[in-house]
């Protein structure tokens, strides 16, 4: 059954055309991914289907009584009601519950599994993100035939987040959403339609098969533009001869041409591409000894003791309100913490890409606004303007001359993205990136990461993201505690599961054990008691001999800079010193990494 017909849909928002004479349609439980650049108007086809906006031109048609229920990217409340009140308030009309209480024991079941567990605090004294997780909880509570979702993913933690994907997977009505997270999208949708320059284009697949089969149409598109140019370049040829238009055949032939050079060839979105700029990072980069923060009685930080290493890509998880934005913040300087250290080396420049935009001032030109950080960027290939840099940005000309205030949410945020870039820093922090920006741009920044010469420290909850640029995951655990898995999102999840899976056994095994046991086997189990970590003789050894290991690289690398700067007119033997440099850095990586190892490993065991 059809739920939603839209036809001949053309819309603009001021000078900008998001929509040109096009159409889109949804059926009975379909799951539909909307993806497409930020400022094309993603989410005001989202307002159009909930009837909230209307079109220029075209026909909305919907189904006879069709329950549609709608989260918006920024949710409205009425003021002065509780958080509870506000969720409940907007579902007395549902006839799937029973009673009031009903209502209530389940909207409080629902705000709990997202994290809210205050419900008589006041809308208005909310973050933003919790606002948004109420809304949620607000439109899930529904039995609606079709839910419109704008970002739902937006501010979840990572398990609010899984849980979310099951919940939508087995919901029985219909689904259209927003979201970054591709994960999200290849394990729920079943159809992808992407807005792109005022056209939908559909395809019956998830995002992974979206990414496979947008190549196949472009190719297409390109296929048919060499045959379009070929032909015009015959037909011109023709004309060219000095045919005489005298007869209905030449007449016909001449408008044919004219049409096939009328005609508007594809466009072409382009690429955001940014050369990896970094300033130079000496030795000493960012080291955290000791950290502790507590806010109240929350202790959110215990005695974290951290070197971050040229090139670490660093992905930081947890839930809400653990303390991970506060890391960042402790890092970049803009808090202290409560007792510990943290050394930052004199090269450090910190490109510090916040979850809340810089306030930007609305009137500022957007070339202004980039001017204002640098004319030109130097580049391996020479220097690019600041015109130019926007343009690969995705900010054309059209668009470098409008305010500020005339951008989107999503366009401010790639705006304020590539004003971090533009400073070329060598140490990124990236807190939620993947919040509000889109996948274009998404992909593009971590390609951008794959060959940045410096640090990035990313907080997110996008496992897409964290599996594409992190190397190491910091997991922030309850009670202070963080601790430190190697690989992406995905090593990470898998190893807390094996180590879940692992701890249930044995509780089991204990369980089982202690009721089949004989007596004398009961004993020996307790004289056993639980195996203690230790070193295995390898560790040992390298524990008892690594400092002196580093110390010594260190001189090195300090010496070959010495000769290096005396051979600056050798090229042969200068040639030779770099590359006894470069392996010796290589060296001192490995074994800074394998020293961190061994102390978080004998802390450990002293711990027991």
């Amino acid at each position: 059954m059809n739920l939603v017909t839209i036809e001949h849909l053309t819309k603009s928002y001021t000078e900008r055309l998001l929509f040109d004479d096009t159409s889109f349609s949804m059926n009975e439980g379909e799951k539909v991914g909307l993806i497409g650049i930020n400022g094309t108007g993603k989410s005001t086809l989202l307002k159009i289907v909930a009837g909230l906006e209307e079109p220029d031109q075209g026909s909305v048609t919907r189904g006879r009584n069709l329950y549609i229920r709608y989260l918006p990217q920024i949710p409205e409340f009425r003021a002065g009601e509780t958080v509870l009140e506000s969720v409940v308030g907007d579902n007395e009309k549902e006839a799937h519950y029973a009673s009031p209480d009903e209502l209530k024991a389940s909207a409080q079941a629902m705000l709990n599994r997202l994290g809210l567990t205050d419900h008589e605090a006041k809308i208005e004294t909310l973050s933003g993100g919790q606002r948004k997780r109420a809304a949620l909880a607000s439109v899930l509570l529904s039995k609606a035939d079709l839910l419109v979702l704008d970002e739902p993913t937006n501010h979840l933690d990572s398990q609010m987040a899984d849980w979310l994907e099951n919940y939508l997977k087995a919901f029985k009505g219909a689904l259209l959403m927003i979201t970054h997270d591709r994960y999200f999208l290849d394990s729920v949708v079943n159809r992808i339609v992407e807005l792109d320059k005022g056209k939908f284009y559909s395809y019956q697949t998830n995002y992974q098969g979206f990414v496979k089969l947008k190549a196949e149409r472009m190719d297409m598109a390109i296929a048919s533009e060499r045959k379009r140019q070929s032909i015009l370049r015959t037909e011109l040829a023709w004309i060219q001869r000095g045919a005489r238009a005298r007869s209905t055949k030449q007449k016909a032939h001449i408008q044919r041409y004219e049409a096939l050079r009328d005609q508007k060839g594809p466009e072409f979105d382009r690429n955001i591409q940014l050369e990896s700029i970094a300033s130079r990072l000496g030795r000493t980069t960012v080291e955290l000894e000791g950290i502790c923060k507590s806010y109240g009685e929350k202790e959110l930080i215990r005695d974290f003791t951290y070197i971050f290493l040229k090139n670490d890509r660093v992905g930081i998880v947890g839930p809400n309100g653990s303390g991970k934005s506060t890391l960042m913040k402790i890092i970049a300087g803009w808090v202290k913490p409560d007792a510990g250290q943290v050394t930052v080396g004199q090269t450090v420049r910190m490109g510090y890409f916040s979850q809340e935009n810089e306030d930007m001032d609305g009137s500022l030109k957007v070339i202004d606004y980039i001017r204002n950080v640098a004319e030109y960027l130097p580049t391996k290939d020479g220097s690019v303007s600041a015109s130019q840099m926007l343009e690969r940005f995705l900010f054309p000309p059209s668009m470098q001359y409008t305010t500020i205030s005339r951008l989107s949410g999503g366009e401010r945020r790639r705006l304020y993205l590539l004003k971090i870039l533009m400073e070329a820093p060598n140490v990124i922090l990236l807190d939620e990136p993947t919040n509000d920006l889109d996948i274009a741009t998404l992909t593009v920044l971590e390609d951008y990461l794959d060959t940045f010469p410096g640090i990035v420290i990313a907080v997110s909850h996008d496992r897409y993201f964290l599996d594409r640029i992190a190397n190491r995951i910091f997991a922030f655990e309850g009670g202070g505690r963080i601790g430190r898995y190697e690989g992406g999102y995905t090593d990470y999840a898998a190893r807390k599961t094996a180590e879940e899976e692992a701890a249930a056994e044995d509780r089991e095994k204990m369980q089982t054990g202690s009721k089949a046991a004989p007596s004398s086997e009961k004993k020996s189990q307790r004289t056993r008691g639980p195996q203690k970590l230790k070193f295995s003789y390898k560790e040992q050894k390298d524990y008892e001999t690594i400092e002196g290991e580093i110390a010594a690289l260190e001189e090195k690398i300090t010496a070959l800079e010495k000769d290096i700067e005396a051979s600056a007119h050798d090229f042969v033997k200068l040639n030779q010193l770099m590359s006894e440099k470069e392996k010796a850095e290589a060296a001192l990586e490995e074994k800074m990494e394998r020293w961190m190892y061994l102390e978080e490993l004998a802390a450990k065991i002293a711990a027991q």
